[in-house]
């Protein structure tokens, strides 16, 4: 049983104090206790991206986005009988509460069973030229480029392996031979590395017409230009809960116009609107595709934004992953020189 000391909320606390309760820990949960430590709920990432899409922000309260009525588990339970609530209910976490309903702990359903070997492919696309990045990449390719002291790459593997995914595909172009003489076989980091050598750009979905083998699980696509804190087994597992045939991560952007917006109807004058902000969402360069997706892939230069319209246009089901996490895409120079900053600043704190 572990401790709730980290992540106990009060009700009053805002969806930016859960989500960094749920990003920081490993128990991707946080439990809403009143003054007396008594439950009343618990917020988990899928609460929170769902508030997100409902328009709710980090500065909003919490109240509106609790689950009030979690499975609980008395402290009096075995093992074995907390593993059969939790498998039948297909329920990771178990808040763990004494006859007054407080609560003393909490359940970990991986902890309780011996943990899967994750078999989760993860394909990495970095054969960009990173052209708005020269001189940087004069010499080495975009994904190679350095934060801290490792290269951006070697940063989305060791997360990903943190999360137990071992089994990666780096897609390589340009300048593929620093890359695969850097990483080799990937057992110096304690996975299984192979590549796919595009002969000719592919784009960011063409590649996987080049596979020699088509995954059998749902696999991972992202590109090799980004920095993230997602949490990699939360978002498979949204996927396989939603049952969709594609999943992309999304990231809220917002843009805030120079000048005052007026609204008209013909010629009148309806509403007026001071240098008004406009919210929508980006795609953010990550996403989860079942097998199948492979075949709708044609084997020469293919998007991941096009494979998606095609989706959407077969009425194939695909959902969106709200980010509420660090995220940075390192497409300029000054994205570049922010990620390195970012970094140096997470190290001393």
């Amino acid at each position: 049983m572990k401790k709730i000391n980290k992540i106990k909320l009060k009700k009053e606390s805002t969806i930016s104090d859960a989500l960094k309760i749920i990003s920081k820990g490993n128990l991707q949960i946080a439990i809403v206790l009143n003054a007396k430590e008594e439950l009343i709920g618990t917020i988990t990432d899928g609460d929170i991206r769902r508030g997100f899409l409902k328009g709710l922000n980090l500065k909003s309260k919490i109240n509106s986005i609790i689950f009030r009525k979690p499975t609980i588990v008395n402290k009096s339970l075995s093992r074995e009988q907390i593993i059969k609530i939790a498998i039948s209910k297909k329920i990771y976490q178990l808040p763990v509460v004494d006859n007054n309903r407080k609560v003393v702990g909490i359940y970990i359903l991986n902890d309780l069973l011996n943990k899967r070997k994750k078999n989760n492919k993860v394909i990495i696309m970095a054969g960009g030229k990173g052209t708005r990045l020269l001189p940087l990449t004069k010499n080495i390719p975009k994904p190679m480029l350095t934060l801290g002291k490792k290269p951006i790459l070697q940063i989305i593997i060791e997360k990903f392996a943190k999360y137990g995914y071992k089994d990666f595909t780096i897609c390589v172009n340009y300048k593929s031979k620093v890359i695969q003489d850097y990483f080799k076989n990937g057992s110096k980091y304690g996975v299984k590395i192979d590549y796919i050598l595009e002969k000719k750009r592919m784009g960011t979905a063409g590649a996987l017409s080049l596979l020699k083998k088509k995954p059998s699980n749902p696999f991972f696509i992202m590109n090799g230009d980004l920095i993230t804190n997602v949490n990699f087994e939360k978002m498979l597992d949204f996927h396989l809960e939603k049952s969709a045939i594609a999943s992309m991560c999304v990231k809220e952007h917002n843009i805030q116009t120079r000048y005052g917006e007026v609204g008209l109807e013909n010629e009148n004058i309806v509403y007026l609107k001071e240098k008004p902000k406009y919210k929508f969402f980006v795609n953010a360069g990550i996403y989860i595709l079942n097998p199948e997706c492979i075949d709708l892939v044609p084997n020469k230069f293919y998007d991941m934004t096009t494979l998606f319209k095609k989706m959407i246009s077969i009425n194939k089901k695909i959902v969106s992953y709200p980010l509420g996490e660090y995220w940075i895409d390192i497409g300029l120079e000054n994205d570049f020189k922010k990620a390195n900053s970012d970094i140096i600043q997470y190290r001393n704190k």
